[in-house]
């Protein structure tokens, strides 16, 4: 891998790792809204459950990211 793409691929790392930790503050600020819409109450544990699942794959997938890029530097 030339080194314009592997910097490409740290970037992107960084990005992914980010938006997952932003993800964990949003979260209890979207939920009492999500909770407002009437159909949504019976799976609101389900909503949170994915919304957290998405937080994780994000940060998991950032920070294996990162990790690969200074594990060949």
């Amino acid at each position: 891998m030339n080194k314009s793409k592997s910097n490409v691929q740290l970037v992107w790392g960084w990005a992914l790792f980010l938006v997952g930790i932003a993800m964990f503050f949003r979260i209890p600020q979207l939920v009492p809204k999500i909770e407002q819409i009437k159909q949504n109450a019976p799976i609101m544990p389900y909503i949170k459950f994915c919304l957290y699942m998405l937080g994780i794959f994000l940060v998991a997938g950032g920070a294996k990211k990162i990790y690969n890029y200074y594990k060949k530097a």
